[in-house]
């Protein structure tokens, strides 16, 4: 009977721990199954991510790829406006020359038509000036004209000379004298003094031809306005210029008359003018 007892108690025992284990088992293998999905589903992300790493790396490749041809370009663009700002400066710095020439330029061209300006206007006073000292004589004894910045005064050989002579007379040394005053307050200006013939030959004892009656007569009309009217000297020129500058047809007895004349130039001093031009 004991023994059975304790048969019977062993038998209990080893079903009760039979069914322990199996229950442990069941949990441990629902558990590793578990495990094993888990498992594939980390590798299947595990893969997944390796995908997306591999895109990215990828990416990251072609965004580095662009990144260095951008930087490139860009630094092509900054070459080129790096050049050409310096060709702005250069085209800016040569603008500011030009205009600085420009500007002297326009400045002397203003300098220079003031004191055109100032010469027209004194060449009008000089010429007002001997039309009115020489109000008394007849236009057939002498004329008064302004031609390209001068004043001539043409004297025929009737108020200045007898024929064939250089000696002037007592009606032409007061047209002189005349003269003289307004010479003498006009020291800025240069006076010529022209001796024309007319085209008929001459040949005296005096005069071999035209162009010694020409000088000599010229000379006769600078000796008394120097010497008896006190021009300045350094201011008066004289020259001949016998027959070869007519104002009128010499087949005339009228034209030759015209022709035989002296002509007093007077010209205000350029020497300001020709400075400014030659600078």
């Amino acid at each position: 009977m004991k023994k059975i007892l304790c048969m019977a108690v062993s038998t209990l025992l080893l079903t009760t721990t039979s069914c322990v284990t199996k229950k442990k088992y069941l949990l441990a293998e629902n558990g590793r199954l578990e495990a094993l999905a888990r498992g594939d589903e980390l590798q299947k992300q595990l893969v997944d991510c390796q995908d997306n790493s591999d895109q990215l790396t990828a990416r990251l490749v072609t965004l580095e790829r662009d990144t260095s041809r951008m930087g490139k370009e860009i630094r092509n663009y900054q070459k080129m406006l790096d050049t050409n700002l310096t060709e702005q400066e250069k085209l800016n710095a040569l603008l500011s020359q030009k205009m600085s020439e420009l500007d002297e330029r326009e400045r002397t061209i203003n300098q220079l038509q003031d004191m055109i300006s100032s010469q027209n206007e004194r060449v009008q006073s000089l010429l007002n000036s001997v039309k009115d000292a020489l109000l008394g004589f007849s236009s057939d004894e002498l004329t008064v004209r302004e031609k390209d910045g001068k004043v001539y005064v043409a004297m025929s050989d009737k108020l200045l000379f007898e024929s064939g002579s250089a000696r002037v007379d007592k009606r032409g040394k007061e047209a002189l004298a005349k003269l003289a005053e307004v010479l003498n307050k006009q020291t800025d200006i240069d006076v010529y003094i022209e001796g024309h013939t007319d085209s008929k030959p001459i040949n005296t004892v005096q005069f071999k031809d035209n162009w010694d009656l020409s000088v000599i007569r010229a000379t006769s009309v600078v000796r008394i306005l120097t010497k008896d009217y006190d021009v300045n000297p350094l201011q008066i020129q004289p020259c001949g210029r016998g027959e070869f500058m007519p104002v009128d047809d010499n087949e005339s007895a009228e034209g030759r008359a015209k022709n035989r004349r002296t002509e007093i130039i007077m010209a205000p001093k350029l020497d300001k003018l020709y400075q400014m031009l030659n600078q």
